[in-house]
């Protein structure tokens, strides 16, 4: 998306003009490289898992032990939502379709500081509390070695993970895809060089995993940072702009808060699973859910790509008072998710043995996964709705509905079914929740959105 011109001898890249060309192909090549730098950077962890789930002897242990740590990371990448992808970039998005740069400069400037103070609160809190949030979150007097020794680690990168993810919104609502999608990349690369050497020649193990990540993070971090602080984009980061504003920083939260709440609820939903496949399957059941969570990452990620590329054209179209090109938006949204997660659920039935050998040698373990897999994945397209009303609300700034819809599904829904579920079904009612929720929350998050959105949105054209 990004468009590169010279000018005497100076190259400059221009911001993305949402106003202008088919709505459809702008979503696509916002979202291309989101969905790219997104799958990148589910790599971070993703092959600490793999790397893991082999280790001679004691794979399926420490992958269980790793397991345990992700609901702690997504509940803490959560916070960057707040300020980023779903709370300050929006807000930034629209300010600039109204043309008030000052205003957008300044809701960056917030977000930024907001991201570096949360970011170090919750490394303190992780330092001193791992052990009681790590029992609290299923871990056994096996398992709790390997995720503290992970966690207490990664722990250490709060502050670049949320400053990165925070900022890389900023960087894909000014137009600068590419650029965001190679923050990402070159985080990544790091990563992924770096996990075998430390896991496997310095025989670091899980220790080795939490080393590469928050390394190539902190280098991610200083790449978004230097670029947004640059002259090539429009709304530069400035200290004079990092003066907290209350009113500003209250909108920012506000809005944000429905990612944050879809994050900090996959985590509390994560949390409930681990305990209920701890106690109807043991430490083999928290491995498999470990197993389905990695899974559902990789096929949600795209998902949300193509919900985040869609987000600045609606946002900027909003804030334009063009309600035709952000309808045409918010409908190709809905068309794209549905299409690419009904293959994807067919590709999950079809090979389930293939992706639980991805990330584990454990023979029992790979069964109980390719089972529980074709339970928990049924009917994921209809996550297609609940991505396009979600990000549909967010985008146009519906904060108090955004929150509600994520709510619904994941603490309504699936917490109840989760507990209740395995009295009638057993382990297998744990997987069964998720598809349920899939259904009554999605239906019911893209059916309100139409009803609520669409009215206003037609009037704008009429007026």
């Amino acid at each position: 998306m990004n468009i590169l011109s010279r000018k005497g001898n100076i190259m400059k890249i221009h911001q993305a003009d949402f106003s202008e060309g088919k709505v459809s192909t702008l979503i696509l090549r916002v979202s291309f490289p989101l969905i790219i730098a997104e799958l990148v950077n589910l790599l971070y962890n993703m092959v600490d898992r793999i790397y893991i789930g082999h280790l001679p002897e004691t794979g399926s242990v420490a992958l269980t032990g790793l397991g345990l740590c992700f609901p702690i990371i997504s509940l803490i990448s959560a916070f960057a939502k707040l300020y980023g992808p779903n709370g300050g970039a929006p807000l930034c998005a629209m300010a600039r379709g109204k043309g008030d740069l000052k205003e957008a400069s300044l809701v960056m400037g917030n977000s930024f500081l907001m991201s570096v103070i949360t970011g170090f609160s919750l490394m303190l809190v992780v330092l001193i509390f791992n052990k009681p949030i790590l029992y609290a979150f299923g871990a056994s007097d096996l398992t709790y070695p390997y995720a503290r020794d992970y966690l207490m680690i990664y722990s250490v990168g709060t502050i670049p993970v949320l400053v990165t993810l925070s900022m890389n919104a900023f960087i894909n609502s000014q137009g600068f895809a590419m650029i965001g999608m190679l923050t990402v990349i070159i985080g990544a690369v790091i990563n992924i060089v770096l996990d075998p050497i430390l896991i496997f020649v310095f025989d670091l193990g899980v220790k080795g995993a939490a080393i590469a990540t928050v390394f190539s993070q902190s280098v991610s971090c200083i790449f978004a940072v230097a670029f947004l602080c640059g002259r090539n984009v429009e709304l530069r980061l400035r200290f004079q702009d990092m003066k907290l504003g209350g009113r500003r920083c209250w909108k920012i939260i506000a809005l944000g808060t429905s990612g944050f709440t879809m994050g900090a609820t996959n985590s509390i939903v994560q949390l409930v699973c681990n305990k209920c496949a701890f106690i109807w399957g043991g430490d083999l059941y928290v491995g498999v859910m470990t197993i389905l969570n990695s899974v559902r990452e990789v096929y949600n990620t795209v998902m949300n790509g193509i919900g985040s590329g869609a987000s600045p054209v609606m946002s900027y179209n909003y804030g334009a008072r063009n309600g035709q090109r952000t309808i045409k938006a918010s409908n190709f949204t809905l068309v794209c998710t549905f299409t690419y997660a009904l293959i994807a659920w067919l590709v999950i039935i079809i090979f389930p043995h293939a992706m639980a050998m991805l990330f584990t040698q454990d023979l029992a373990m790979i069964e109980a996964s390719a089972a529980a897999l074709k339970i928990y994945f049924f009917g994921f397209f209809f996550m297609a709705f609940q991505t396009a009303g979600q990000q549909t609300f967010v985008a146009l700034g519906k904060a108090k509905q955004a929150v509600f819809f994520s709510l619904f599904r994941k603490v309504i829904i699936v917490v109840p079914l989760t507990i209740l579920l395995p009295y009638l079904f057993g382990i297998n009612g744990v997987m069964m929740a998720e598809p349920i929720s899939n259904v009554i929350g999605g239906l019911a998050a893209y059916l309100s959105m139409r009803h609520m959105v669409m009215p206003e949105l037609k009037a704008m054209d009429e007026n």
